[in-house]
C-alpha cells in the first residue's frame, strides 16, 4: 500500500511527455528534424500573425521558396564536406564569380563563338561550361586539402578572398545583364514555372512514390526480419505526406500571373480573354524542381554509393577508415569537386533570377550554407549529417530571413540573428553530444 501513492503520481507526471516520445518515437522520425519542423512551422505562423497575413500570401511563399533554392543546393553539398570533418567557407564567392562568369558567356564569349542569344544550345553549352568550372575551382581547392595537407579553412578562406576579387577582375566592377531567354527560366518567376497542370501531376507523382517507398520499405523489413513500424504509424506517415505535398501544389497553383501578362500572353496566342480576365496559375518554380533533383541524387549518393559511405567512415574516424583501404585523400577531392558542381548549379539560379550578375551575387551565402547545414544535423565532430536535414535548415533560415527583411529590419539585424541561430545550433550539437555518450 505504501508503495502506490509514490507510484501514481509519478506515472501521471510523466504520462504526457512520455506519450509523445513513444508516439514520435513509433514513427521512426528524427526528434532534431521533427523539432525543425515545429520551428519552421511556428516562424512561418508568427510572421504571418506579425505582418497581418501578408507573409502568407501564396506570392511571397513562392519567392521564398525561390531564394530558399539556391541555398539549399549548396548545402547538400556542404553535408559531405563536414562530414568528412572539413568545412568550405568559399562557396559564396565561386557562386558570385560563376554568377557573372554564366552572365559574361551568354553576352560575350559565346555569341562571338557563333552562339547568339536565343541559339537553341546556348543555355545548354553555358550550364555545361558553368558547372565544369564549379567543378575545376573545387578539385583545385580539394587538391590543395587533401594532397598538400593545407588546413580546409585556409584554403576556402584564402579562396572566399580570391574569387570575390575575380568577379571584379571578370566585370571590372559593372553588372552584366542580358541572359539568353531560355537559361532565364532557372530564376522561377511566372514564366520561369511548371505551370499548373503540371504541378499536380508533380505532386501526384511524388504522392504515388511516398506509397510506393512506404510498401517497399515495410516489405524489406520484414524479409529480413527487421522491426516493423505499426501500422498506424505507416498510414499516419502517408497521410501526412499527401496531404503537404498537396497542399503545397495548391499554394504554388494558388500563384496567378499578373493580368497584364496573362493578357499579354492571351494575345500572343490568340486566346480570348473572359470577362473576369485569364487566371493563369504559375505552379511550381523550375528551382524548386531543381532542389528536388538534387535533394534525391545526393540523398542517394550518401546513402547508397560506396563514395558516400567512405565520407562518413571518414569522417567517424579518419584513422580507421584510412587503415581499412579507402582512398581518403581522393574521397575528400570528391567532395570539393562535388560542392563546386553545386555552386555551378546554385550561380545559375542566382545569374537567372537577376537575368545577368552584380558584384553582390552570393555574399553572404557561406553563413546561411554552413548554417543549413549544421542545424540540420550535421556534426561538426565529423561522421553525422543529412540531406533532407539541410535542405529543411536551409528553408528555416531563409524563412527567419525573408521574415525579417519583410518586417523591414535592416540586413546587418538579419546577420545578427542568423549567427546567433548558427551558435545556438552549435551548442545543441556539442551539448547533445556530450549527453549521449
Amino acid at each position: 500500500m505504501t508503495d502506490v501513492p509514490a507510484t501514481m503520481p509519478q506515472q501521471a507526471q510523466s504520462s504526457p511527455r512520455s506519450s509523445l516520445r513513444e508516439l514520435v518515437q513509433a514513427t521512426e522520425i528524427d526528434v532534431r528534424l521533427f523539432g525543425m519542423v515545429v520551428a519552421l512551422i511556428g516562424i512561418v505562423v508568427g510572421f504571418g500573425l506579425a505582418t497581418g497575413g501578408r507573409y502568407l500570401e501564396p506570392a511571397n511563399l513562392i519567392t521564398l521558396s525561390v531564394q530558399t533554392a539556391a541555398v539549399a543546393i549548396i548545402a547538400t553539398g556542404m553535408v559531405l564536406v563536414i562530414v568528412s570533418r572539413n568545412i568550405d567557407l568559399s562557396v559564396g564567392s565561386i557562386v558570385g564569380v560563376l554568377a557573372m562568369f554564366y552572365a559574361l558567356l551568354m553576352t560575350r564569349y559565346l555569341p562571338d563563338l557563333g552562339f547568339p542569344l536565343g541559339h537553341p544550345l546556348m543555355w545548354v553549352v553555358a550550364l555545361a561550361i558553368g558547372l565544369a568550372a564549379g567543378g575545376l575551382i573545387g578539385g583545385i581547392q580539394g587538391f590543395i586539402i587533401a594532397y598538400i595537407g593545407v588546413p580546409s579553412f585556409v584554403v576556402t578562406l584564402g579562396g572566399l578572398l580570391i574569387f570575390r576579387g575575380m568577379t571584379w577582375v571578370l566585370s571590372s566592377g559593372a553588372s552584366v545583364s542580358g541572359l539568353d531567354p531560355t537559361f532565364f527560366l532557372f530564376g522561377g518567376g511566372y514564366t520561369g514555372s511548371i505551370g499548373g497542370f503540371a504541378s499536380w501531376v508533380v505532386g501526384i507523382v511524388i504522392c504515388i512514390g511516398l506509397v510506393v517507398l512506404t510498401v517497399y520499405n515495410r516489405r524489406r523489413r520484414r524479409k529480413f526480419g527487421f522491426q516493423l513500424r505499426p501500422m498506424w504509424a505507416e498510414v499516419l506517415i502517408i497521410v501526412v505526406g499527401v496531404v503537404v505535398t498537396l497542399g503545397l501544389v495548391n499554394i504554388a497553383n494558388s500563384n496567378l500571373w499578373p493580368p497584364a501578362l496573362a493578357n499579354r500572353y492571351a494575345e500572343e496566342n490568340g486566346i480570348t480573354v473572359p470577362a473576369g480576365g485569364l487566371q493563369i496559375p504559375a505552379g511550381i518554380p523550375w528551382p524548386l524542381i531543381l532542389v528536388m533533383v538534387v535533394t534525391l541524387v545526393m540523398t542517394f549518393i550518401a546513402k547508397r554509393l560506396r563514395f558516400g559511405r567512405y565520407v562518413f567512415a571518414i569522417g567517424g574516424n579518419p584513422e580507421a577508415a584510412e587503415l581499412a583501404g579507402i582512398n581518403t585523400r581522393w574521397t575528400i577531392m570528391k567532395t570539393y569537386i562535388l560542392i563546386g558542381v553545386l555552386c555551378g548549379l546554385s550561380a545559375a539560379i542566382a545569374s537567372a533570377r537577376l537575368n545577368g550578375s552584380t558584384l553582390d551575387v552570393g555574399v553572404g551565402y557561406e553563413l546561411y550554407v554552413i548554417a543549413a547545414a549544421v542545424i540540420g544535423g550535421t556534426s561538426f565532430a565529423g561522421g553525422i549529417g543529412t540531406i533532407p536535414g539541410a535542405v529543411l535548415g536551409a528553408l528555416v533560415m531563409q524563412s527567419l530571413a525573408f521574415g525579417l527583411s519583410f518586417i523591414q529590419l535592416s540586413s546587418p539585424v538579419q546577420n545578427m540573428v542568423a549567427g546567433l541561430v548558427l551558435i545556438l545550433a552549435v551548442g545543441f550539437d556539442s551539448w547533445n553530444r556530450r549527453r549521449t555518450r
